[in-house]
């Protein structure tokens, strides 16, 4: 049943709200981590690490969704600037956010299984 007031949400939508809220991600990332007083050289270095979790792709793909998505969700750099606030865990929990947002921004999501293209953002080759 549908709701009179309430406008139609149209399908293509949520991947648009979700690609912006990863930029907003990156943004205040990189924001944040300037105000602590990063190095950006270690920025620069650190920002793509948490790719390296696609050699688990090596194994299947079952398995490498599974390594990739430790590597590329929120909730892994949060952790991390919990345990370990202040300092270097800091610094790096925001680099990790920052790499995250951007990746979010440009499309590529969680993966499923299936295939490495197929994330919770659609299909990365058709954006």
């Amino acid at each position: 049943m549908r709701i009179a007031f309430v406008p139609a949400f149209p399908a293509s939508l949520p991947p648009v709200m979700l690609r912006l809220e990863g930029g907003v991600a990156l943004a205040a990332a990189v924001w944040a981590y300037h105000l602590l007083g990063g190095g950006w050289a270690m920025f620069a270095l650190l920002f793509l690490l948490p790719d390296v979790s696609m050699l688990g792709y090596l194994r299947d793909p079952k398995f490498g969704a599974w390594v990739y998505n430790l590597g590329h969700t929120t909730l892994a750099p949060a952790l991390l600037a919990v345990v370990w606030w202040g300092g270097q865990g800091s610094l790096m929990a925001l680099i990790w956010l920052a790499h995250i947002g951007f990746d979010r921004l440009l499309g590529y999501g969680l993966k499923y299984a299936d295939d490495f293209h197929h994330t919770h953002l659609g299909d990365v080759r058709t954006g």
